[in-house]
Formats: C-alpha cells, sequence, structure tokens
C-alpha cells in the first residue's frame, strides 16, 4: 500500500463544502476545470497532498515554488457555502490511484464535507450518444447516491446510463456508494489527443448550475483555453509528443 498523506497549512471550517476533483483526465479535462475555477474564485491554497510515489519536482509559478498536488479553499457567494478544489499537474500512477481516492474520501469525512465532484472527459463512442444539434459534446452525469442523482436530473444533466468509468473518478464514485455519500461524476465528450477546451467549459458550464448558483463566467475559460489549446498542439506536434499530453498537464496552465 502506497503512503499518501495531505498536510494542511492553514486551518478552515469545511463542514458542509463542496469538493473538486482536479486530477488530470482525457482532454486535461479535471485540470484546466479545477484551475480555472480556484483563479476564478481567488481561492487559497490550504494544505497539499504528499507520497513518495508522486514526481520529485516542484512547480515554480511566479518565484513561488508549488507542490504537485495541491488543495485550495474558500467560501463561494453570500450564503456561506464553501468550495474545496483539489489540483494536479500530473496524471498518478495506476497503483496508487484506490489509495489516492480513499485518502481524498477519508478527508471529506474527517471535515465534514458534503459532496465530491468530479469532472471527467469521455469518448463520443463511449458516450453512446450523438452530439448536439449546434456541434457541442453532451455532458452527463454519475452520482453515488439517490440524493446525488437527484440533483443531476433537477439541474437538467442526463444519466450515464451504462459504461465504465476507470480511475479516480471511479474509486470515488464507489466509495461514494459504500460509505452513502454523495459523489458526483461529470462527463463531457472530449479529445483523447489535445487538451479539450470545450469540453472543459461544457463540465464547468454544470458545475457553476449544480452547486456555484450561477457564479462563474464561463466566457474567459473558452477563450483562453482556446488558446492554450491552439499553443499546445503547435508544440507537441513539432516535439512529436502528442502522447504525453494525457499523462501530464502543462504547467502554469491558468496561473
Amino acid at each position: 500500500m502506497s503512503y499518501i498523506k495531505i498536510i494542511e497549512i492553514e486551518e478552515m471550517n469545511l463542514r458542509g463544502a463542496y469538493v473538486l476533483d482536479g486530477f488530470p483526465s482525457i482532454g486535461l479535462v479535471g485540470s484546466i476545470v479545477a484551475n480555472y475555477i480556484v483563479g476564478s474564485l481567488g481561492l487559497r491554497q490550504i494544505a497539499v497532498v504528499d507520497s513518495d510515489t508522486f514526481p520529485a519536482v516542484s512547480m515554480i509559478r511566479n518565484g513561488v515554488p508549488n507542490s504537485p498536488v495541491r488543495i485550495y479553499a474558500g467560501e463561494i457567494g453570500d450564503d456561506g457555502d464553501r468550495l474545496v478544489v483539489f489540483v494536479s499537474e500530473f496524471q498518478p500512477p495506476p497503483h496508487i490511484i484506490k489509495d489516492l481516492g480513499r485518502t481524498i474520501m477519508d478527508w471529506a469525512e474527517d471535515h465534514k464535507c458534503r459532496m465530491i465532484i468530479s469532472p471527467e472527459g469521455i469518448s463520443t463512442k463511449q458516450s453512446g450518444r450523438p452530439p448536439n444539434a449546434d456541434g457541442s459534446g453532451l455532458v452527463l452525469g454519475v452520482g453515488s447516491t439517490p440524493e446525488a442523482r437527484g440533483l443531476l436530473k433537477d439541474n437538467g444533466v442526463d444519466i450515464f446510463e451504462g459504461g465504465v468509468i476507470v480511475g479516480l473518478s471511479g474509486v470515488l464514485l464507489n466509495e461514494g456508494v459504500n460509505r452513502i455519500f454523495d459523489v458526483i461524476t461529470i462527463l463531457s465528450e472530449a479529445s483523447t489527443e489535445f487538451p479539450d477546451a470545450r469540453a472543459a467549459a461544457a463540465v464547468t458550464k454544470a458545475i457553476n448550475r449544480l452547486v456555484l448558483k450561477d457564479l462563474l463566467d464561463i466566457g474567459p475559460l473558452v477563450k483562453e483555453a482556446e488558446a492554450i489549446e491552439d499553443s499546445l498542439k503547435d508544440m507537441y506536434e513539432k516535439a512529436g509528443k502528442e502522447t504525453e499530453l494525457r499523462r501530464v498537464a502543462p504547467p502554469g496552465m491558468y496561473g
């Protein structure tokens, strides 16, 4: 079993908070969504996640060292709701994903958080549904409890009726079922080759509606992410490393 620990930097009351899993996924959807939300809402870092299995790197931003997996949090809106966001620059190795999911769940339960939300990319073939009339991808949801599924339906998110969700999102869903804890995965059709700005925007819109009460302006995400997507395509095509995008999120994607 791998040893994973969460080191808290700042104490904060997180009772009733929503928790967002921002680890990379297909199209880097999770990373793009998490970084955009942290920047847009001005969340501050409260903790880091560490393990001997994580890469021995420090992400330097504006002259400040950052751990590869960080936790941000803060109040959202005027009614005292709180949001926690896990942000990662790398895809965890497969052999630690179960332990990582359980560590996140344990931490969320210990802090009396109310729900975990996991953004995830999904291929068009896996969704089994045609694209929308305007050409945009579909957004589907999975909930670990009847209450979570009801929240999805009440906000117009269709249920993903059948298929396989792998990786950290799958572990979190199963842990949610086992612990009777609300876990939601938001799925959007995404590119398996490059960072997918439109998929990230679609997931962010759903999260904005589900738990953020439409606090976010999604427009800048679309414009900024598309510009980054174009530059990354050019960079990786020249370097011949397209597949690396699925494993490593580019540093400094969203400040």
